[in-house]
């Protein structure tokens, strides 16, 4: 399995336990970003239609991927505001609240550590 890593110009975020090459001099704990974004009643409304007549909806995905960058970028400021400049063991969830039809509700999550 191949470790996801993304990084901005300050914040590298890793799947990984570790960043090859570099060491880890200091453990900051936990960071965790939770986006839920805002019901659209045209969306809805398409997916529900995909729903029935089965197929992909374009506009949900691009709306999941979306938040879930959203909530990589939050992620990159809680690193940032503990002194981190990685978050390794990055997991990113998404859970539905309020059943079929609800909200999608997208966590990423990691170990913010400093690097050599």
């Amino acid at each position: 399995m191949t470790a996801f890593s993304y990084s901005d110009d300050e914040v590298l975020l890793t799947t990984s336990h570790e960043v090859p090459g570099r060491e880890i001099t200091a453990h900051h704990g936990v960071v965790v970003a939770d986006v839920t974004p805002g019901r659209n009643i045209g969306k809805d409304i398409a997916g529900g239609l995909r729903d029935i007549v089965g197929g992909r909806s374009g506009s949900w995905e691009k709306t999941l991927e979306a938040n879930q960058e959203t909530a990589l970028d939050e992620l990159v400021e809680e690193a940032k505001s503990v002194g981190a400049d990685a978050v390794v063991a990055l997991d990113v969830t998404d859970e539905a609240l309020g059943g079929q039809g609800g909200m999608i509700k997208i966590k990423a999550f990691g170990t913010a550590v400093s690097l050599d």
